[in-house]
């Protein structure tokens, strides 16, 4: 009969699983949870608790979103995305082609979300220049930030993980570049599949598509006149405190068929169109109640929220913003930023109700009516990606040098060995703060805690299954047929394991647990754990059949109009492709 420890720390591992595909909560709260529930039942020792944070990958990946923040706070990645248009030619092929590389070559040194935050509104706008859609550019740009991150040993934080647990094992730790051979195979072959293959299996949606229809605001959205007799005549809209009364707002005022510029301020008069932001039960309570009359097959366009002074913006939340888990209330957003909220997004589904009161998550765009004086609180916020305008170019020179000399140095030291990869990691990002790349302040939220924590948390799972004889007992009654098969086939469903679960919950968490079963399942082979490792460590830095396996994925996913069956068509057959290039390639680069 299976021991009490396995059966608790399988219960705890399939919870676990389970939790992270959910999404229902906070990755790194999961992961915390697992923790405490691993020490409160004694299935690893006090002793081991910090086991996760203490890990030297854990280290290195804050140390790398210091260096990565310092290129991006001194303008280098911004001078070069906003070089490209000259460089994109006119067509589609090579905007793709030149997107992808760039963004793949980038990503093997920083981190790929910061690169698709920069690259979100610059690919948008070079496709708006060729009278393309954005449905043609993010997936591959997505896509690319992927499959260039595999390329070097800091490309991204699942190298670094898989690395440092593997170290943590007693192997070899991997060489700077020793990913590279197979990481440029797949640039060039994904490359080559994107540029061949979007113009059929990506969409081809309306390019000059208006946000009023994007957000589906038309039935949302009412026109109503100011009649002679309503008791709003003479006074504001905020004086008349009807938002406050009735829970509608006023998207804008519209006098002798111009918008005026501060709507809420400017005295009504009769005669005036009242665009109205509510439910139309609300909107219709608000015609009885003020002495209005709601204008009848009135379609509302863009341009009547906007004015002379006023613009639209759809704003992204990317993955470190610190409005995730806030509401707009409750963040303080309409004081900050003095903006109108119009709609969310998310996944593809449109939030009209309540929105000041929706907890936001990472990847949700906001739709918002903003006056030209405030536009620049949000081009300017690290908490918002602004993708339907190009921020001002911020680059400074004598910092952007100093940062390129850092980044340099780091690599030297790693790629001759010169010094293990956490300490010129670590001696980079006090290089960044020396030289005043980056402040304490930037370097402290440049580092994504929730990455960190969930590290701290789910590492120690890994060391609990291997501890109490989980592993072990995978091996021999699910995996055992499998080893029937020799190594090739165990590398394969090794490959496919993590990329299916990859699709589903954190990339970090499904390595953090699969790569102490690789290393035990090696053991029993009597092969070499590193081409299991590699095999992990690819597939779950490249997922591409969900919008939501990857964080890149998710920040595409509004901006480009997408659709959940837009990534599965297009992702999956380039899924199988890597999962065929890494089952012939990984034993000829890393024998058994």
């Amino acid at each position: 009969m299976p021991d009490i420890s396995l059966i608790l720390t399988l219960a705890i591992l399939a919870a676990a699983i389970g939790l992270f595909v959910s999404s229902k909560f906070r990755v790194d709260l999961i992961a915390i949870c697992i923790l405490a529930v691993l020490l409160v039942l004694g299935l690893i020792r006090p002793g081991q608790a910090l086991y996760g944070f203490t890990n030297q990958a854990t280290a290195t990946i804050a140390a790398m979103f210091v260096l990565s923040a310092g290129l991006v706070r001194t303008g280098v990645v911004q001078w070069i995305a906003h070089h490209l248009d000259r460089l994109a030619g006119r067509g589609e092929v090579r905007l793709i082609l030149v997107l992808c590389l760039l963004a793949a070559a980038l990503s093997a040194f920083l981190l790929n979300t910061a690169i698709v935050a920069i690259f979100i509104p610059v690919a948008i706008a070079l496709a708006r220049n060729r009278k393309l859609p954005s449905s043609r550019v993010l997936i591959p740009l997505s896509f690319a930030s992927q499959f260039g991150g595999v390329c070097t040993l800091i490309g991204t934080s699942t190298n670094l993980l898989v690395n440092g647990i593997g170290v943590s094992q007693g192997m070899t730790p991997f060489g700077f570049f020793e990913f590279a051979p197979l990481g440029l195979v797949m640039v060039f072959t994904g490359t080559v599949y994107l540029m061949v293959t979007s113009r059929w299996l990506l969409p081809k949606r309306k390019a000059a598509e208006e946000q009023v229809d994007k957000y589906r605001l038309a039935d949302y959205l009412a026109e109503l006149q100011v009649l002679g007799t309503s008791s709003l005549v003479g006074k504001t809209w905020e004086q008349n405190k009807v938002s406050q009364k009735a829970k509608v707002e006023l998207a804008n005022l519209i006098r002798e068929g111009k918008a005026v510029s501060r709507p809420v301020n400017t005295q009504i008069r009769p005669g005036d169109l009242l665009l109205l932001h509510g439910h139309i039960e609300q909107i219709m309570a608000l015609e009885r109640t003020y002495g209005l009359e709601i204008i009848k097959n009135a379609k509302v366009r863009d341009q009547q929220l906007r004015s002379h002074e006023t613009e639209l913006i759809e704003v992204l939340i990317p993955p470190r913003s610190n409005l995730i888990g806030s509401t707009l209330r409750s963040s303080g957003f309409f004081r900050r930023y003095k903006a109108s909220i119009l709609a969310i997004q998310r996944r593809g589904k449109i939030m009209k109700d309540r929105l000041a009161d929706i907890e936001l998550n990472s990847g949700d765009s906001i739709f918002l009516q903003v006056h030209q004086d405030d536009t620049s609180r949000l081009m300017n916020s690290t908490n918002v990606i602004v993708t339907n305008e190009l921020t001002e170019l911020y680059f400074r020179k004598d910092k952007a040098i100093a940062a390129l000399t850092v980044m340099a140095v780091v690599v030297c030291l790693a790629v001759f060995n010169v010094l293990p990869i956490m300490v010129a990691a670590i001696i980079g990002g006090i290089g960044m703060l020396l030289t005043r790349c980056i402040t304490i302040e930037e370097a402290y939220n440049a580092i994504d805690w929730k990455v960190i924590f969930l590290l701290g948390g789910i590492i120690p799972l890994g060391l609990a299954l291997e501890q109490n004889g989980a592993i072990l007992w995978l091996a021999d009654t699910v995996l055992q047929p499998l080893l029937a098969y020799g190594p090739i086939a165990l590398l394969a469903a090794t490959y496919l394991t993590t990329a299916v679960l990859t699709e589903a919950m954190s990339n970090n968490a499904s390595a953090a647990i699969l790569a102490p079963v690789a290393i035990v399942l090696a053991s029993l082979i009597n092969a070499d754990p590193r081409p299991f490792l590699v095999a992990i460590t690819f597939a779950a830095s490249t997922s591409f059949a969900t919008p939501i396996g990857y964080q890149t994925n998710t920040m595409v996913f509004s901006p480009g109009g997408y659709r959940f069956t837009d990534f599965t068509r297009i992702g999956v057959p380039l899924n199988i492709i890597f999962l065929v290039l890494a089952t012939v390639l990984i034993p000829l680069i890393w024998p058994f």
